[in-house]
């Protein structure tokens, strides 16, 4: 008999990277409209189960479509005019 995983949620990058932009709207920014991104990697992967190579994928394709900026440093994101647009 085969078993068949079962189809996750976040497999599609651009579900995935929505889904951060959600969770990282849902959050208090610090100064300068930064949220810290353990902020949003950690109920992405506990409270809904995404992996770690889901968040990757979501957080390259929403820096890519010009959703958030990513830090150099890699330790928070801000808002960019296009992530912002999804929000309303």
């Amino acid at each position: 008999m085969t078993k068949f995983a079962a189809q996750r949620p976040y497999a599609d990058p651009k579900t995935a990277a929505r889904q951060l932009v959600q969770l990282a709207a849902s959050i208090e920014p610090v100064q300068d409209g930064r949220v810290h991104i353990e902020k949003i990697n950690a109920p992405f992967l506990y409270t809904l189960k995404g992996s770690g190579s889901e968040f990757g994928a979501g957080m390259k394709y929403a820096i890519e479509q010009g959703w958030l900026e990513l830090h150099e440093s890699g330790t928070y994101v801000r808002f960019l005019s296009q992530g912002k647009s999804l929000l309303t």
